[in-house]
């Protein structure tokens, strides 16, 4: 069988988009491992599969590259949301992903933003092993957690450049804390409205750069008073903007970018 993709990157974030918008859904765990390899199959962090919506324009479910399935992707959302743009030749668009509808728009300088949704912030919601104040766990190094959807555990250090992220990142996703696993994300603050992330992805490893992470990152960030509500967040590979004002939804902006289009052959 033959499955047509796309593959888009966001700052560094790669990324690969299935529409089967008016087919059948063929994708398995199997499946998205064997087009995640990246010796093997395509290779992306995330795969996209675009479904039919009565609701909305299309309905969007993510995968890792290791076939676990993930209830959100902020830089598959707007790459989705960019492609159906440029489709219907219009400035915004709503999706359906597993936190709801989301609305993008166009930005200036060919960016495209997506609000999505309201941070989770209480122990359960995270979810988290015991009840406790996310905003510092008992962890060294006394990281903060909140849920975009998916669990994100923030540690704010003085030189990012000193963080081994592949050393500590595996550990600490599987920490007995997070009963479902998290990201784990490094943050040097620059200054109110400007930090340095690295990114230890769940189920992923080392990540360039992840739309969910950064805004889980300010998030915990703003709750922990460092930060502004319009943050410029520097990743391995590129730049990205969040905001959020302390309540409703946060919204993610920055470029998109196409890489290729093709065929892939799955059994």
């Amino acid at each position: 069988m033959l499955l047509p993709f796309v593959k888009m990157h966001a700052h560094g974030d790669d990324f690969i988009i299935i529409d089967r918008r008016g087919l059948d859904d063929p994708i398995t765990a199997a499946i998205a491992r064997q087009l995640g390899n990246r010796h093997t199959g395509i290779g992306f962090n995330q795969l996209a599969v675009v479904y039919d919506c009565e609701e909305a324009a299309a309905r969007i479910s993510f995968w890792n590259a290791n076939g676990t399935p993930l209830a959100t992707c902020g830089s598959a959302t707007r790459g989705v949301a960019d492609r159906l743009m440029h489709e219907t030749g219009k400035d915004s668009i709503v999706l359906r992903t597993d936190r709801g509808l989301l609305t993008c728009v166009r930005a200036p300088g060919r960016q495209v933003s997506v609000d999505m949704g309201e941070p989770s912030l209480e122990w359960t919601a995270v979810p988290l092993s015991d009840a406790m104040d996310t905003l510092t766990l008992p962890v060294e190094g006394s990281p903060a957690a909140c849920s975009m959807g998916n669990p994100h555990c923030t540690f704010f250090v003085d030189d990012i450049a000193a963080v081994d992220v592949a050393g500590l990142g595996p550990a600490l996703e599987i920490h007995p804390l997070f009963p479902a696993r998290t990201n784990v994300h490094f943050v040097q603050v620059l200054d109110r409205s400007h930090i340095r992330l690295r990114i230890w992805e769940r189920g992923g490893g080392v990540a360039l750069g992840s739309g969910s992470c950064c805004c889980g990152a300010v998030v915990n960030g703003i709750r922990r008073g460092l930060l502004d509500a319009t943050v410029q967040v520097q990743c391995d590979g590129g730049t990205v903007t969040v905001q959020w004002t302390g309540e409703g939804g946060v919204v993610l902006t920055g470029s998109v970018e196409p890489v290729m289009q093709g065929s892939a052959y799955v059994p």
